[in-house]
């Protein structure tokens, strides 16, 4: 059983601690930490857990591993400080804002040999297992192109002064907390992003955060790609793969349809599962030596896309990765 702290008990903090409390034997939370306890007792009553300070957490050696669900800006100091501090690491999605702290915060895990790991629980869906199966077994043929979208009405909800409303908390709009999970899955399927055309704006949202950031994208293994994230229009997800032989798409955590030059679309019945839950597992399972599905390079080359999409979107040109 891996012991765990929560970094910034806060929604999704809760979310993650519920997906496990009780109900795993690989994973359990023994505290949580934040730089204002007092404010966030609410959550240690909910979880029967001390919230301390960060500080705190750090120096407590019964906490093995930390769970970072802090403001995307803090990753970078956070992480480090874990990693000296000889605790495991799982951040959350995206790994920084940008590639530099990306970097910073793997080579300070590597330099203390602890693991880190990254929270994209899509990764964990059913649907995206099995699409990428069949990527992989060329159920489709050779991939042509890919396409990935993720929006919804967050952004309806963020008002003045949440640190998700600053714009330096997320470049390109939705892109940073929703679209970014839908890249990771074409960057899995399809390699390495070395190039983006992009377009991103602020249209509609009474802060300013863009609301509406779509791109092009060139991967190096040859194939082409499409990539969405709004946030001020109704719930969507989905991913599309083409290959030489048919398409897949999937449109939710349990949703797949697969055509063929010989088939008529089919649907493909898939069962749910608690994508967070599994997230912390194989989290635990990596600590204890096993493997992770999102590797530091994938990571590292969806932060990158992100801050292309930024400079492309203001430049009005391509901008190739190095």
């Amino acid at each position: 059983m891996l012991n765990a702290a929560i970094l910034g008990p806060g929604r999704w903090a809760a979310r993650l601690v519920d997906s496990v409390q009780g109900r795993s034997n690989r994973l359990r939370f023994v505290a949580a930490g934040s730089h204002d306890p007092d404010r966030h007792a609410e959550f240690g009553d909910r979880f029967a857990m001390p919230v301390a300070t960060y500080e705190a957490i750090l120096a407590d050696p019964a906490v093995e591993a930390v769970v970072i669900a802090t403001p995307h800006s803090l990753h970078r100091p956070h992480a480090i400080a874990a990693a000296e501090a000889g605790k495991h690491v799982l951040v959350e999605k995206p790994l920084a804002t940008t590639r530099e702290d990306a970097q910073a915060i793997i080579a300070a895990c590597r330099t203390a040999g602890v693991k880190l790991a990254h929270g994209f629980n899509r990764r964990f869906a059913p649907a995206y297992l099995e699409m990428l199966r069949r990527v992989h077994e060329v159920d489709i043929g050779e991939l042509l192109h890919v396409e990935g979208q993720f929006s919804g009405p967050s952004g309806y909800r963020l008002k003045p002064g949440m640190w998700r409303a600053d714009r330096a908390e997320a470049p390109a709009g939705a892109m940073t907390p929703r679209g970014i999970h839908a890249l990771d899955s074409l960057i899995s399927m399809a390699g390495p992003v070395i190039s983006v055309f992009a377009y991103s704006e602020h249209r509609e949202l009474a802060v300013d955060v863009d609301d509406v950031t779509s791109a092009l994208l060139r991967f190096g293994s040859g194939v082409t790609g499409y990539i969405a994230a709004h946030q001020a229009t109704a719930e969507i997800w989905r991913v599309l793969a083409t290959g030489t032989r048919g398409w897949m798409e999937m449109r939710g955590p349990t949703e797949l349809v697969v055509c063929t030059l010989e088939s008529e679309p089919e649907r493909i019945p898939l069962e749910a599962v608690d994508m967070e839950r599994a997230e912390l597992e194989a989290f635990a399972d990596f600590v204890a030596g096993g493997s992770y599905p999102v590797s530091n390079a994938q990571a590292v080359n969806g932060v990158a896309v992100i801050e292309a999409m930024v400079a492309s979107a203001r430049s009005g040109q391509l901008v190739r990765l190095h």
